[in-house]
């Protein structure tokens, strides 16, 4: 399927993003943050097109684009350790994104940010001067400077000391995460625990207020059959007594003159 329009404009801004990202740029430039937020716009736009590419195609994309906006945000941390180990948790394009690439741009980026940093490391620890390297670098390809092989192995050595310390901070980073995650893990399983008796507490009591009622709804009736007969005994014995005192009275009117 060929390509939409708007497809061929993220490409072309995609390359010259990767492009920006290569070269050396001035602290002040803004260009490339803009043109990562369009890249951004551009991809949420096609993603939501009928005629989208395939998704590996969109989440290579979206690799390409998050790797860039990670390198932007790496790059205004204060310290080259938070610097490092941020880049080294980037993740750079697996496919170039021309076909006249053999090597994914991104990743040449992310090689050659991951040096800088360690060359900035370095100077840190050693308490040297970056911007003094070029000349230094150009004094040794003119033979001004001293004997080679012993320079060679201090920056090895300070290269594997920087590389260590690097490594010691992601392990100790692993381990930090490592411990989240069980206690994470032991406070999820407690919540659930928790959770499971308030659900079998609350089942025992919606249980026991179903029998309540039941009970209830008995004795009502038990009750209001125990009034209505009440009543009926009453009205029986109220309705003797009348006829009683009835009979009394004419009995009585009927002997009375009799006895004068």
């Amino acid at each position: 399927m060929a390509a939409s329009r708007l497809e061929l404009n993220l490409v072309r801004l995609l390359c010259r993003c990767e492009a920006m990202a290569a070269e050396k740029r001035d602290p002040d430039e803004w260009r490339l943050e803009k043109y990562v937020g369009a890249l951004e716009d551009m991809l949420q736009a096609l993603k939501a097109q009928a005629s989208k590419p395939t998704s590996e195609v969109i989440g290579e994309y979206s690799r390409k684009v998050d790797f860039l906006k990670g390198m932007l945000q790496a790059e205004k941390l204060t310290s080259s350790a938070e610097k490092a180990l941020a880049n080294q948790l980037l993740a750079p394009g697996r496919v170039p994104t021309t076909a006249g690439e053999r090597v994914p741009a991104t990743k040449t980026v992310h090689l050659q940010s991951r040096a800088r940093y360690a060359s900035e490391m370095r100077s840190e620890l050693l308490g040297t001067d970056s911007s003094r390297e070029p000349a230094l670098d150009v004094r040794k390809r003119a033979g001004v400077a001293g004997p080679r092989p012993a320079d060679e192995k201090q920056s090895a050595a300070e290269l594997d000391f920087v590389l260590q310390r690097h490594q010691d901070l992601q392990e100790k980073l692993a381990e930090e995460m490592l411990g989240l995650a069980r206690s994470l893990k032991t406070n999820t399983l407690a919540a659930q625990s928790v959770i499971k008796k308030d659900n079998q507490t609350l089942s025992h009591s919606l249980k026991m207020a179903d029998q309540s009622l039941e009970k209830l709804k008995t004795e009502s009736e038990r009750l209001e059959q125990h009034t209505q007969k009440s009543v009926n005994w009453l009205l029986w014995a109220m309705l003797i007594i009348v006829c009683f005192i009835f009979i009394s009275m004419i009995l009585f009117i009927r002997i009375m003159p009799k006895l004068k």
